[in-house]
């Protein structure tokens, strides 16, 4: 009996297994940017378990016409509009980064100071003062009313997500003025770069101590000129959050042919690239002003990075955050770049001119002048140790400079007259 019973059990083995081989269950995830798939429960190795090109042509058919199918219902997502993005700041970069999220189907709503600034945007589609000779998409749209940009009023919604674009040491007062009428739970993206002069504190805790602590942030940081990003040519940023789904989805929304968008979970690494990058912009700028050469500024540049990347390690940055598009590659676009406002205010510092003549003759924001002031302080209070003007030199002889203790000249010149020593000696 037990030799029948197994031979019985040999014939029908082979018959069930290839049923239950061709049986496949769904994965499941909850990530809305992983697409499903199926997992095989048993598979067979050799020539008779593959199989026959009829069933691989209707595979591959059934694959094609998912994806073409999943492709047309995002598109049909986007252009019903069910996300909308409020936007806090009307400069430069701000009309950028809405000039993108609208150009990818996402209405955008500005929060401006001016009255006659919105009402501009909103008829002629320009900013009278920022970029007016550009045009921007018709669904960005301004008001001077935070009600209406973060949804407040009874005939508005709250917006998906909250970009942040003003300068950093005007961002607290702004903040605190937007932070009642924001739903507590929405996402902030900031695109400031640079230190408070008054907290030594980065964006993240700026926005921290007026936003609250419970809601998700995320920082954009890279080489990107906001001319450069409306005028639809090709720019590659980063954005980090500690909160990966969150900077997922940001590079989802943002991203398009021309304005590509990587993630990063190193928050802090994104933001001392951020504002170091400003102070060696205007340093390479002076180098320029002065007549000093091609080799003078990139040994200058060089030198100002491994300054970046040793106060970023020592804050906990992870060094190929430092040696990517937050760090090296934003340093790069901010020293060379002629849209650059931290080159042009060293140039013309280089080339004899004050502060206070620069300051008064523009407009625009030139970050790095307070973020070296910061620096410094900041260096002074968390970096212990002997001698720090020596492991920070163009960082302290940009101060002295920008303070009016030194002249340009002097202080570049300086620099070639420090103790020889290895270049790196981490």
């Amino acid at each position: 009996m037990n030799r029948l019973l197994t031979t019985i059990f040999f014939l029908l083995f082979p018959l069930l297994f290839k049923s239950v081989s061709s049986f496949t269950l769904p994965m499941t995830t909850t990530h809305p940017h992983i697409r499903s798939s199926s997992l095989n429960l048993f598979r067979r190795t050799g020539s008779s378990s593959s199989p026959s090109d009829r069933q691989k042509t209707k595979l591959k058919k059934a694959r094609y016409k998912l994806t073409k199918a999943e492709l047309k219902n995002n598109k049909a997502s986007n252009k019903i509009l069910k996300q909308r993005i409020s936007v806090l700041g009307g400069g430069n970069f701000a009309l950028a980064l809405a000039s993108i999220a609208a150009s990818n189907n996402v209405a955008v709503t500005l929060l401006v100071r001016s009255e006659s600034d919105a009402n501009s945007i909103n008829t002629l589609h320009r900013h009278p003062r920022y970029m007016n000779d550009l045009t921007l998409p018709k669904l960005v749209v301004a008001t001077t009313d935070p009600s209406v940009a973060f949804g407040c009023s009874p005939t508005d919604s709250s917006p998906t997500y909250i970009i942040h674009a003003v300068p950093v040491q005007y961002s607290r007062a702004a903040l605190v003025a937007a932070a009642p009428f924001m739903d507590p739970s929405t996402p902030i993206l900031s695109a400031s770069k640079g230190i408070e002069t008054t907290s030594l504190g980065f964006m993240a805790d700026i926005l921290q101590q007026t936003c609250g602590d419970t809601r998700p942030y995320a920082f954009l940081s890279g080489p990107s000129f906001a001319r450069e990003i409306i005028e639809k040519t090709c720019t590659a940023v980063v954005i980090a959050s500690e909160d990966i789904i969150l900077a997922d989805d940001l590079a989802s929304v943002m991203t398009n042919d021309h304005f590509r968008v990587f993630t990063s979970r190193d928050v802090i690494g994104v933001e001392v690239g951020g504002s170091v990058k400003n102070v060696i912009a205007i340093a390479a700028g002076m180098c320029e002003g002065l007549g000093l050469g091609t080799n003078a500024m990139s040994s200058l540049v060089t030198r100002g990075c491994a300054e970046m990347r040793r106060l970023g390690l020592h804050l906990g940055a992870s060094p190929s955050t430092l040696a990517g598009l937050s760090g090296v590659g934003d340093t790069f676009g901010t020293c060379f770049g002629p849209l650059s406002r931290n080159r042009n205010f060293g140039i013309r510092l280089g080339k004899g001119e004050t502060m206070d003549e620069i300051l008064n003759s523009t407009t625009e924001v030139a970050e790095g002048v307070d973020t070296c002031l910061a620096l410094v302080n900041l260096i002074k209070k968390e970096c212990k140790g002997y001698r720090l003007d020596l492991k920070y030199p163009i960082i302290y002889g940009m101060e002295k400079i920008l303070r009016g203790e030194m002249e340009p000249a002097v202080g570049l010149e300086g620099l070639m007259s420090m103790p020889l020593r290895m270049e790196s000696y981490e």
